[in-house]
């Protein structure tokens, strides 16, 4: 079972921990959808970020993975989304 998660997007938010996966994937979704993505990236990552299994899917990267790391890129500069579980959490 998945408890708190820390979420990052690289060069543009610092580490944030969020109490459930849900509130973490919430929170992503309000930072990127305000970034100037290409069309297919933004559409891309609101179905992933916001789709009705959002917290199951990302549950299943985290309990199998041990984290999730994503790329996008922003005015020619490559990001990452970064999700781990929160260490003690």
């Amino acid at each position: 079972m998945i408890g708190a998660v820390t979420v990052e997007l690289t060069g543009i938010t610092g580490p944030a921990s969020f109490a459930r996966v849900g509130d973490a994937l919430a929170a992503l979704w309000a930072a990127m959808r305000v970034l100037a993505l290409d069309e297919s990236t933004h559409r891309a990552y609101e179905y992933f970020l916001t789709r009705p299994d959002a917290v199951e899917r990302a549950t299943e990267f985290l309990e199998r993975d041990g984290g999730l790391t994503l790329t996008f890129e922003v005015a020619g500069r490559v990001h990452l989304l970064r999700m781990h579980p929160t260490a003690g959490g």
